[in-house]
């Protein structure tokens, strides 16, 4: 009698340890943040994260990143603990990554930059977004020619890191400098394409949601345009421009979901992803998302004023809108800048101080901090809702529907007017 043996037909995920520096210019807070958002990064990739190293130096070490010591402790608990990959949250150098795969010989050295760039190969959906990921690869692994090349070819294997081509990568530099040259000639046709769609639409009002990644542009969009948007919760879910026709009011205008930002964003990635961009920098309307859940989102609001400026889009009409309300949870500092004198407590005063107040009136009086903070300081325009739930989206489309007609009169000074709360639409907010 034959025995039937069965076999696994799916590969056990790839993992991986993480290793990042507190510096001069990083302190040891933002450190773990930036791990939590790199083992992030790697679980979007297909990739867990086994155990995280940090080391406290002036500046990274020219050879190795880290100092000997550091990097004795990596390997000893690689041996006792195998895993497929490294990933360093910051750029390696060429040199950094030859003496780092010297050490790890058999184990993927990867750092920040390159795992970005992973996601953006995997996330690309149109020719465009493809060619664009393609060149800013191939750009930055240029310079390091070594066995960091081939560990984005599928040929490898990995979950997720899949590589610029499907054939195994040539590693001639002159190869690789004609790949270059000839995507940048094949980017340069489609982005003279993009113009023309753009200047065929410049007669409609332009708005472009932007912001850090997965802070929930992709959802409002959906919710405001009524479209069925691609939404997860994954860094870099949207690589590829949506743009939709909307209408608010009488008053249509284009509405445009755009790839987010992060921390330490390949240069090559911007510069490749220019047209994309060029939705950012051509719009007459951004609409600035956050998720004010998320315990660092002031630093996350600089990051994307930073790459706006970068890219010479901060200076358009903004409107700052703080998304995942439902989720929110107040700063102690907030409350207590904000919170009545305890003899005034309308609660009592011999209830727990953790029970005093109710959570509802922590979210409150936290909210109202961040509505007098924000209204009066740091944005013209600002907006409090959930785009999951719906909370204050009616309020974020009045605010819209008002800056939207200032520029569509400007365009169409005889346009008619219907008040936005006599609109058939305005009951069920954009109608597509």
């Amino acid at each position: 009698m034959n025995e039937t043996h069965t076999h696994p037909t799916t590969k056990p995920a790839e993992t991986a340890v993480l290793v990042a520096l507190v510096t001069q210019k990083q302190t040891a807070d933002q450190t773990k943040e930036y791990l939590d958002e790199l083992a992030f990064l790697a679980e979007t990739s297909g990739i867990i994260t086994k155990k995280t190293f940090t080391q406290k130096l002036d500046r990274p070490d020219t050879r190795t990143f880290v100092g000997k010591g550091k990097l004795e402790e990596i390997q000893t608990y690689i041996l006792d603990n195998p895993v497929d990959t490294i990933i360093f949250d910051d750029d390696l150098t060429p040199a950094q990554v030859r003496n780092l795969e010297g050490q790890f010989t058999d184990v993927k050295v990867l750092d920040r930059s390159l795992l970005i760039l992973n996601i953006f190969s995997m996330r690309a959906q149109t020719a465009q977004a493809r060619v664009q990921v393609e060149l800013a690869q191939y750009q930055y692994l240029y310079p390091r020619l070594t066995r960091m090349w081939t560990h984005l070819s599928r040929q490898k294997g990995g979950a997720g890191m899949r590589g610029p081509g499907e054939k195994e990568l040539e590693t001639d530099r002159r190869i690789v400098k004609d790949r270059i040259a000839f995507l940048k000639e094949k980017l340069a046709k489609i982005d003279k394409q993009s113009v023309t769609r753009r200047k065929e639409r410049d007669r409609l009002v332009r708005v472009a949601l932007v912001g850090y990644t997965n802070v929930g542009k992709s959802t409002l969009m959906r919710t405001m345009a009524k479209a069925d948007v691609f939404a997860e919760n994954k860094l870099f879910a949207t690589v590829d421009s949506t743009v939709r026709k909307v209408t608010l009011g009488n008053i249509p205008f284009l509405l445009t979901d755009t790839v987010g930002f992060i921390r330490k964003l390949p240069t090559t990635l911007i510069e490749s992803f220019k047209s994309t961009l060029d939705e950012v920098r051509e719009a007459d309307i951004l609409v600035h998302v956050v998720d004010v859940s998320h315990p660092n989102f002031e630093e996350q609001i600089e990051v994307v004023n930073t790459t706006l400026a970068d890219i010479k889009a901060a200076d358009k009409p903004m409107v700052l809108v703080f998304n995942k309300m439902d989720q929110f949870t107040p700063k102690e500092e907030w409350l207590e800048q904000t919170l009545p004198d305890p003899a005034d407590d309308p609660f009592g005063d011999d209830a727990p101080d953790e029970v005093a107040v109710p959570v509802a009136v922590r979210r409150q009086t936290a909210l109202d901090f961040l509505k007098k903070t924000y209204l009066t300081h740091k944005a013209d325009h600002v907006a409090f809702i959930s785009a999951q739930t719906g909370e204050n989206v009616g309020e974020l489309r009045e605010l819209l529907y008002t800056l939207v007609r200032e520029k569509h009169y400007q365009i169409y000074p005889n346009w008619v007017n219907v008040p936005l709360a006599e609109s058939a639409e305005y009951g069920d907010g954009l109608a597509g």
